[in-house]
């Protein structure tokens, strides 16, 4: 090769390699600044919502919750334990509807679940299983002095509430489940994302992405992504800060939150054969146009498997039905309310 070409190459390589070095600067460049303002929005985050209620202990750490209508010893209807589901946490359900039963006269109970809203991540990657959140759940109620509540459970936290009801029935005297997920549905998955989040380059990058554009993106897109979970309704104008949603982009909360989703279907599938054991009040709510959680296949088979459920099926309402729906959520709790009392009679 003559001198002048092998000059040139060299040239090149060394144009390449400054080339790869000034991009590489780039992306770590970004990823830094990424990482920053992720650190940044969960600081303002966490400031703009604090710990509302009381952190309770359990064994490895300590769950939260928020409390509404008579306190522990006075007298009251009986206590109402309201779970969440995904991409919430405890005052979802509590601005929905529970402090209008705290109005009514119960005890009202809103947990955040492990590694959600001011909850710790207890069990870690355990946790994603409902049957360890209702192990810590219970232990948390029984340190509250909840003896056997009506536990509410909306979406993912329909599993939990049916795990608590079969895995510890002395701390449930009923159950209402809105628009619950009790049931492995087609697909096998929440989205097309599992089988490469499983995958170990995957996990990383799925760790990557929740300490650097997860937040930045999420804080941008929130909105929209709540559009979409209570179509057909509206978007209520205050849900977002009032529920205080944007706390799920807490990168520690965000892979909870994909952990929990993730586990979820193959949980399911060896919960759901026990739901016959069910032996408490339970009352099913759904709307009948639920684009998240398919009616036929979670509520309408609960209901036919849980000896005595009732079925509501709400026509023209989706998911969010607890804020599009309120009076009929409300009217479950008192019907399941009512069959207790008559049944301890």
């Amino acid at each position: 090769m003559p001198g002048d070409e092998r000059r040139g190459l060299r040239r090149a390589a060394r144009v390449l390699t400054l080339l790869a070095a000034a991009t590489l600067g780039l992306v770590a460049t970004l990823i830094a600044l990424a990482a920053l303002a992720t650190w940044i929005i969960t600081l303002q985050v966490e400031a703009r919502y604090p710990p509302a209620g009381r952190r309770v202990p359990v064994v490895g750490g300590h769950l939260a919750v928020l409390e509404a209508g008579p306190g522990e010893g006075q007298q009251s209807r009986g206590t109402v334990v309201l779970l969440h589901g995904a991409s919430a946490n405890g005052m979802d359900p509590m601005q929905a509807f529970g402090r209008r039963l705290a109005g009514r006269g119960f005890r009202v109970l809103a947990l955040d679940r492990p590694g959600f809203g001011w909850s710790d991540r207890l069990a870690g990657a355990e946790a994603a299983s409902p049957a360890v959140q209702a192990r810590l759940i219970a232990e948390a109620l029984e340190r509250l002095g909840a003896g056997p509540a009506l536990v509410v459970g909306h979406s993912w936290g329909g599993a939990l509430a049916a795990s608590l009801a079969l895995d510890t029935p002395q701390r449930v005297s009923g159950l209402v489940l809105l628009a619950p997920a009790l049931y492995p549905w087609p697909g096998g998955t929440v989205s097309g994302y599992a089988g490469w989040y499983r995958s170990p380059v995957g996990r990383v990058l799925m760790w990557l992405a929740a300490r650097t554009i997860a937040a930045p993106l999420g804080l941008r897109y929130l909105d929209r992504f709540a559009e979409v979970v209570f179509r057909p309704q509206t978007l209520p104008p205050d849900y977002l800060d009032g529920a205080r949603v944007p706390l799920v982009l807490r990168p520690a909360t965000f892979l909870a939150n994909l952990q929990d989703l993730d586990g979820l279907h193959a949980f399911l599938e060896r919960q759901s054969p026990r739901y016959p054991e069910i032996a408490v009040p339970t009352a099913i709510v759904a709307g009948d146009i639920d684009p998240i959680v398919r009616t036929e296949v979670h509520a309408a088979a609960m209901a036919r498997a849980v000896p005595g459920a009732t079925l509501t099926v709400l026509p023209g309402i989706g998911h969010m039905l607890h804020y599009t729906a309120t009076d009929a959520v409300v009217a479950a709790v008192e019907e399941v309310a009512a069959r207790r009392r008559v049944e301890a009679e």
